[in-house]
């Protein structure tokens, strides 16, 4: 394992420990919220969830565009093998630990194929300038997968 991949691995260790007790009530909240919500917001808590139906919150970096929410996580984060088995999540504006700010929609995520990518990428840095350039330096040497987030119409 490279020295990245550690380093991104102990952050997400790090993380899973600073989450709020909170993140985990956004998949029992009323779905009533949009990716509109998410405008004006850095972070948003993504609900993945488990073989046994159990709730997994993950705040994370993203970006709103066509309606969509993007976000990256390693190609072998526990999430991306959630969402491979149970694409429905549970997304919400959120803190950088994760602290719901405001009403979740539910959506259905897909891992983005390589030649979408690049847009995916636009609508994180659009979010974030030049602080999302400089975190990508650092992430681009561990593999990541992009992630598309298409809200579940309710009704």
């Amino acid at each position: 394992m490279s020295l990245s991949e550690r380093l991104a691995r102990a952050s997400d260790r790090f993380y899973d420990r600073m989450r709020s007790p909170q993140a985990r009530d956004i998949a029992a909240a009323t779905p009533t919220g949009s990716p509109d919500n998410l405008r004006r917001h850095k972070y948003c808590v993504v609900v993945t969830y488990k073989k046994s139906g159990e709730p997994v919150p993950s705040p994370v970096w993203f970006g709103v565009g066509r309606g969509k929410v993007y976000f990256n996580t390693g190609a072998t984060a526990a999430k991306v093998k959630r969402i491979k088995r149970n694409p429905e999540v549970c997304v919400a504006p959120a803190t950088s630990r994760g602290r719901p700010l405001a009403a979740p929609f539910v959506g259905t995520a897909r891992i983005v194929p390589p030649e979408e990518e690049a847009e995916a990428e636009r609508w994180l840095r659009a979010n974030y300038g030049l602080g999302r350039r400089l975190y990508s330096r650092f992430i681009g040497r561990v593999a990541n997968v992009y992630v598309e987030v298409t809200p579940t119409p309710r009704g």
